[in-house]
């Protein structure tokens, strides 16, 4: 019936046990000891993108302290240019004033030297106008 030779099962549970323990030394173990290596390479990865993560939420936050600070600088420049154009046209404002005053007092007195020699002028020609007058006031 059956057959079972002892010789021929221990040397297949032998040979069994050989490829088992050789493929254990070349197979498993450098996969097992890869895949542990792998596992931690990416422990790894993921604490330093954590730690990038940090220092990206860290510049970000430097960036907008540093734009805050740039739109601060550029209104207080603006401010000042502002400031100066303002006391800039004001003193040419007053110059200009005081020009045109200066103007006007010397057309009042040129105005005013013209009505005195007009006057004098036309004293001096009140004879002849008494005269002219008379002569007129005669003829008719």
């Amino acid at each position: 019936m059956l057959d079972i030779s002892p010789i021929l099962l221990l040397s297949s549970g032998l040979v069994f046990l050989l490829v088992l323990a050789r493929l254990n030394s070349c197979l498993y173990k450098p996969l097992f000891k890869h895949m542990d290596d792998r596992d931690s390479q990416i422990k790894t990865d993921m604490a330093n993108a954590k730690a990038n993560g940090a220092d990206v939420d860290g510049m970000l936050a430097e960036a907008k302290e540093i734009i805050a600070n740039a739109k601060k600088e550029a209104f207080s420049i603006r401010e000042k240019a502002r400031l100066e154009a303002t006391d800039v046209s004001e003193e040419k404002l007053n110059i200009a004033k005081v020009k045109i005053e200066n103007d006007y007092n010397d057309f009042l007195k040129t105005l005013q030297n013209e009505k005195v020699s007009l006057e004098n002028s036309l004293v001096s020609q009140l004879p002849l106008f008494k005269e002219g007058l008379k002569a007129k006031l005669s003829s008719i």
